[in-house]
């Protein structure tokens, strides 16, 4: 019972990261930070649906981004590309969140925006491959 729950769990978040992809998109001429916030957690959620698999959970951002890169970059089930979309997502998106005056050009954000789409596409097709 508790690999349906987790399974469940999983299906749930990486529909909410597609769901977060789609706000993204239709806030991407309206609202750069919007579309930025919204990649940024869409990628959030995709790493919590794989590691909702595993068990694992955390209320910080630093603990899901660590044991994420720790399962599944440096093993290279995911592409370690995708480490660095963490690592510009997060920063772009504390900067949009944090920062006085902070304007993010819609060319970045349609950058970040198709950074989260890859992401997101990676972590679907792994759980397609594994039948999550």
């Amino acid at each position: 019972m508790v690999d349906k729950m987790k399974s469940d769990l999983s299906k749930y978040r990486i529909e909410s990261a597609l769901e977060l992809l789609n706000t993204a998109k239709a806030n991407i001429h309206i609202d750069t930070k919007t579309s930025i916030n919204r990649s940024y957690y869409a990628i959030f959620n995709s790493m919590r649906a794989l590691l909702a698999l595993d068990g694992y959970d955390s209320k910080k951002h630093s603990g899901v981004i660590a044991q994420f890169r720790k399962l599944y970059i440096k093993t290279e089930i995911l592409p370690k590309s995708l480490s660095v979309t963490i690592n510009d997502l997060f920063d772009i998106r504390n900067d949009c969140d944090y920062e006085d005056f902070f304007v993010v050009p819609k060319e970045d954000a349609q950058t970040q925006l198709e950074n989260a789409e890859e992401f997101v596409l990676a972590v679907q097709n792994y759980l397609k491959q594994t039948n999550q």
